[in-house]
């Protein structure tokens, strides 16, 4: 239940949104929100498999704090296709101090609660998470 440390619960629907994504490949991306009013981590918005990176960035907001899941599909060197799950904390810099610590206090317990993320970025703009800082994690 609640985080002793932030209060925050993890809403059921976001695991099961993961587990879609992970699993049926149902969604590309999806962004989650803390609610404060809630107390509780909520799904904001997800993209459909055909959803660009492009579409995942313009889904996250430029002065709010975010966690977000990308599946990003990907050939290696070795032409075979691969995906990584990538979760990311967004915590823009001009978002307030006050959400950027609950994200960050909030943001362990509710990666454990998502199992099968294989890399984690943290990113504060928009280019601690483009396209090419993505690519390069995936290798």
């Amino acid at each position: 239940m609640a985080n002793a440390a932030s209060g925050m619960a993890v809403n059921d629907e976001c695991k099961l949104t993961f587990l879609e994504l992970k699993a049926k490949r149902t969604y590309r991306f999806i962004v989650f929100k803390i609610d404060e009013k809630l107390k509780q981590v909520i799904v904001e918005k997800v993209g459909e498999p055909i959803s660009s990176y492009e579409d995942f960035s313009a889904a996250l907001p430029a002065d709010e704090c975010r966690y977000a899941i990308y599946d990003f599909d990907f050939v290696t060197e070795e032409n075979c296709q691969k995906s990584k799950i990538f979760f990311i904390a967004w915590s823009p810099d001009i978002a307030r101090v006050r959400s950027k610590m609950l994200y960050a206090s909030s943001k362990d317990r509710f990666k454990r609660e998502l199992d099968g993320i294989q890399v984690e970025l943290q990113a504060t703009d928009p280019t601690e998470m483009g396209l090419d800082v993505i690519r390069g994690r995936a290798n």
